[in-house]
């Protein structure tokens, strides 16, 4: 193959490179048209570096999850001793122990847990402890899925690791219940939110404007004053959807304030010790020609 051959072949694939390309950028602003809306930044605490959570918005959050929430999701991996960690909800510097304490304590004899009786080998049912897991609304998944339209609710442990955006993906969600636009063509059992991830352009009159958003099987869980905080503070939606949303993003990381703070430590050691490891070389080759 002579050099001029070459370079016709190399210029051929430069034009197919370029053209693909085009077609990429193209196809880009029809993509973005079926794209969720952008996700509200909540203005969380714990967020950055040297975030921390609050721990009155842990409680509030909590208590959201315990009576809303808990009624449909799950949190298989969440114990109540867990609440009295280090950083969590309802930790106390008095207490022995997160299973000693009080709140806990209360908190978990407040649920009834199946077991076993030691003696007899009877199924029963009795008072959570602080060492229980909290406790599953449905006793399998196929129950769940039946009990919801044939769409098991997500178990919450891990939710704000598991989605982009973390606990704005989760307060967006939330609030992100809207009227349902003109013309969005719609199943029973399905709802409309604008922050939920979907292509709704198969679903609008063609050449409609296509709305941000998609379908999501759960209505819209929070109502003004759903619940009553225990400060005083305004249960709005928005205050609410923050709230769970920030004691769901503890819950599935207990210990990223701790690993914060190690890392900030060793990384104020290792400045120390370069500087130190600096000083050394500089003294022991001083006055030595390399």
């Amino acid at each position: 193959m002579t050099l001029k051959t070459n370079i016709r072949a190399m210029k051929k694939t430069l034009v197919l490179i370029a053209a693909a390309a085009g077609l990429t950028f193209a196809a880009q602003p029809a993509l973005a048209a079926g794209s969720p809306h952008e996700l509200r930044n909540g203005g969380f605490s714990f967020e950055g570096p040297f975030g921390s959570f609050d721990q009155g918005q842990l409680q509030r959050g909590y208590k959201v999850y315990r009576e809303v929430c808990a009624a449909c999701h799950s949190m298989d991996l969440m114990h109540f001793r867990t609440l009295a960690e280090p950083g969590g909800p309802f930790f106390s510097a008095d207490q022995v122990s997160p299973a000693e304490n009080r709140w806990v304590k209360a908190l978990a004899k407040e649920v009834q847990v199946a077991d076993i009786d030691t003696e007899t080998g009877e199924p029963l049912m009795r008072e959570g402890t602080a060492a229980d897991r909290f406790p599953n609304p449905y006793p399998n998944a196929t129950a769940a899925a039946a009990a919801n339209g044939g769409a098991a609710p997500p178990d919450l442990s891990v939710m704000a690791k598991a989605r982009h955006g973390g606990a704005n993906y989760i307060y967006s969600l939330l609030t992100g219940y809207a009227a349902v636009p003109q013309g969005l063509q719609m199943r029973p059992g399905q709802n409309y939110n604008m922050y939920m991830a979907g292509d709704l352009t198969p679903f609008m009159p063609e050449g409609a404007h296509v709305p941000p958003g998609g379908f999501i099987a759960m209505p819209a869980p929070l109502t003004a004053g759903q619940v009553t905080y225990d400060d005083g503070t305004n249960a709005s939606v928005d205050q609410m959807a923050k709230d769970v949303a920030a004691y769901i993003a503890w819950a599935s990381d207990p210990r990223q304030i701790e690993r914060k703070q190690t890392g900030l430590g060793v990384l104020i050691f290792l400045f120390i010790f370069a500087g130190i490891t600096y000083l050394s070389y500089r003294r022991i080759w001083q006055g030595v020609a390399h």
